[in-house]
């Protein structure tokens, strides 16, 4: 099933994850419309033929402005950061920012929205694996990050039941390969094994997804997925020393010489912990793909 044409809005698109959906529908054919502060970066834009919308999830009234006329709405935006000193910002932006741009868009009769949440608000399952239906609590939610993406999806899913919010949520595991300029906490582990500045790894492991792939699991959920349903957006388990031995083969460094126990974990999810769902959309990574891993 196709997504018929007509006008997307894509928050975040000037980042990683949403200049990926951003592509995949330019592709597709459809007009986009992406919403940009005034003074972003704007790197991942260069060469889309897009129509840019000034303003922020913290102003309201740049979000109404933002979704006029727009048939479907695809929110990557999100304050992605581990740790910060002042989590309220993160807050306002992730939680009271998400609510207020769904009510923009049934105030301007969107008639498809794809939220892109997060495997952290998966529940975990000891011993097991964990899939969309495993619930969990916001006291599962280790970080800020992680609560706000929490309650940010929670607030997304009392707006489908409270005001017929037509809106799927995507929750992608961990995305990787062109674009992340900033980069994200995962791109810059890899960026530093690919310079040769990574002595020791944490014995943990990761699901890592292509982000192209991610992209075409978000245009996927909007034309074929079941609203108030979410779909996890995986790719391939792999350790993290397998990982860091991949990105050492491609650009000729020596793998990092020890591990560190899985105790002092640093990194933003843990799929030996969670599992990991192989979404239908993306499937496991392709050898081509693994190609690709430290460009960008």
């Amino acid at each position: 099933m196709s997504l018929p044409s007509g006008l997307c809005l894509v928050t975040g698109a000037t980042g990683f994850v949403g200049s990926a959906v951003a592509r995949v529908l330019l592709k597709a054919g459809h007009p986009v419309r992406v919403l940009a502060r005034r003074n972003s970066d704007r790197r991942n834009l260069e060469g889309l033929a897009v129509e840019v919308a000034e303003g922020s999830l913290e102003d309201p009234g740049s979000l109404a402005a933002a979704v006029a006329g727009c048939r479907y709405l695809f929110h990557v935006a999100a304050d992605y950061r581990l740790w910060v000193p002042d989590p309220e910002p993160m807050f306002r932006v992730n939680v009271a920012g998400t609510r207020a741009l769904m009510l923009a868009a049934v105030g301007a009769g969107v008639e498809r929205i794809v939220y892109t949440s997060s495997v952290a608000t998966l529940g975990i399952v000891p011993g097991g694996v964990a899939d969309e239906e495993t619930a969990s609590v916001v006291g599962d939610m280790i970080g800020p990050y992680k609560r706000s993406k929490f309650e940010a999806e929670t607030a997304v899913t009392e707006l489908i039941v409270e005001r017929g919010l037509p809106a799927v949520i995507v929750n992608p595991s961990t995305p990787i390969g062109p674009g992340d300029i900033k980069p994200t906490p995962t791109g810059r582990l890899i960026v530093e094994a690919a310079r040769g500045r990574m002595p020791g790894y944490v014995d943990t492991g990761l699901n890592i997804a292509h982000v192209d792939d991610v992209a075409v699991g978000h245009l996927l959920a909007a034309s074929s997925g079941r609203i108030g349903r979410r779909y996890i957006l995986g790719g391939e388990n792999l350790s993290l020393g397998e990982i860091l031995g991949e990105v050492a083969r491609l650009t000729g460094r020596r793998p990092p010489a020890f591990r560190i126990p899985s105790a002092a974990l640093f990194l933003p999810f843990d799929a030996r912990r969670r599992g990991a769902g192989i979404c239908a959309a993306t499937g496991p990574a392709s050898p081509h793909r693994r190609d690709r891993l430290v460009q960008g």
